[in-house]
């Protein structure tokens, strides 16, 4: 079949599947006319805030399914047919048009005159399967915005920017051809999640916005979340800090360091260090950098993660009670989160001033004044040497930098860990900063 038509005609079924309004068939079923009970939105939480949980859960899966069906169907036709010179764009592109369709026939349902709910279960089945990190990533955004504040409504907004931050910041080159269809799809349903959602934002500006009931479970969520995310974040600098980071240096240097006889062979070192262990500890080192910094950006994403719910939930907290250990555990968590956002670009200037040093160093090694020369001339062995000091001097000052900022999250760190022994006790907060 023409690749053309089989795009047409899969867009259209993901929009006719999209359509079906399960929240308002599940009320019927009930007895019920949704948009007439609560605040009369065909979505799960209306739902289960009229019918009950279970009918909201069952729901959010039926319009969560209706989602990821179409979207997953559309790969595997993709896989199936031939993407070569013969298939061109329709198909490249068929599993995030099917998504588009599924999303916007939940929006504008055909069988309710093209009203329909909000979007966010049905995008959340979408994202899953087009994004499926980026899409754990706001769905767990949801989560910890829901314990912590008890509106949806802000928790689907969060996790809005969070799917389209996530992306960005997972995807080498959101904006390549390869990507461009990806990401333009995560901030066009995001800005329809706004569009659908401008009644909430107005109502949370307001204060006058619907909240969950605060229940024993929702207690318990929040704080399951805090301590959760306070102890891997804790448990992930004091494990990076002092145990990956130091037993690669160690563990590099070390055979470095060891005659070529003893050595193992896929470690190589330079011939001309064969005669100075120092030098050759050196170089030890500069394999151990090469190893670890890739692992710093997910380290700090794996810090900012733990950060945003730790702090979402202690802000909670502090805001509802006039206890001072609640207040003192949001400040040395927000503390905490600042020091990893401003510690990721100070880490990422380290990383390109360690391939500067490295390379000044390998120039100063050179004899061979030729093979060291610029387009300026062949510098003298003590100028390389001189530059060599000086893009060490730099990497020097910075990489303090990064340790001081380090060392200084992990002491907040430990004090909010210490202060999670001292939870809210009874009702959580009946507010929160909006």
């Amino acid at each position: 079949m023409d690749p053309l038509a089989i795009t047409v005609l899969t867009v259209l079924g993901a929009y006719l599947i999209g359509a079906i309004p399960f929240g308002y068939l599940v009320a019927r079923w009930r007895g019920v006319d949704i948009f007439h009970a609560g605040s009369g939105n065909i979505g799960a939480t209306n739902v289960g805030r009229v019918l009950g949980r279970r009918y909201g859960i069952l729901v959010f899966v039926l319009d969560f399914a209706k989602g990821a069906l179409p979207v997953a169907a559309a790969l595997w036709l993709r896989r199936q047919a031939d993407t070569g010179a013969g298939a061109g764009l329709p198909l490249a592109v068929l599993p995030v048009s099917a998504g588009l369709a599924a999303f916007l026939g939940h929006l504008g349902s055909v069988y309710l005159r093209f009203r329909g709910g909000k979007g966010i279960a049905t995008g959340a089945g979408v994202v899953l399967v087009l994004l499926p990190l980026a899409a754990l990533g706001a769905i767990g955004t949801w989560l910890v915005v829901v314990a912590a504040s008890r509106y949806v409504s802000l928790a689907s907004l969060t996790a809005a920017l969070a799917l389209c931050g996530l992306h960005l910041v997972l995807t080498p080159a959101p904006f390549s051809d390869a990507n461009a269809i990806l990401t333009l799809f995560c901030f066009l349903a995001a800005a329809l999640i706004f569009l659908r959602h401008r009644s909430n934002i107005t109502r949370l500006c307001r204060g006058t916005e619907n909240r969950l009931q605060d229940t024993h479970a929702m207690q318990l969520l929040s704080k399951t979340i805090h301590v959760l995310a306070v102890g891997l974040w804790f448990g992930t600098a004091i494990f990076f800090t002092f145990v990956v980071t130091l037993s690669l240096f160690r563990s590099f240097e070390s055979e470095a360091q060891k005659p070529s006889t003893e050595r193992a062979a896929w470690l190589h070192v330079p011939a001309d260090l064969d005669k100075d262990a120092d030098k050759r500890k050196e170089w030890g080192g500069r394999v151990a950098g090469f190893a670890v910094g890739p692992m710093f950006d997910y380290y700090f994403l794996l810090q900012g993660i733990c950060g945003f719910a730790a702090a979402v939930t202690a802000l909670g907290w502090s805001r509802g009670t006039t206890a001072r250990v609640h207040k003192v555990r949001a400040v040395l968590v927000l503390l905490a989160l600042g020091t990893v956002v401003a510690g990721w670009p100070i880490e990422r200037k380290v990383g390109e001033l360690r391939d500067v040093r490295n390379k000044a160093a390998d120039t100063a090694r050179e004899t061979d004044e030729k093979r060291a020369g610029s387009n300026y001339g062949p510098p003298t062995q003590a100028q390389a040497v001189e530059v060599a000091q000086m893009a060490r001097d730099d990497f020097a000052r910075w990489h303090l930098y990064s340790l001081f900022l380090n060392f200084v999250t992990l002491a907040l760190v430990t004090g909010v860990m210490a202060l999670a022994a001292r939870l809210p006790e009874g009702r959580p907060p009946q507010t929160f900063p909006v």
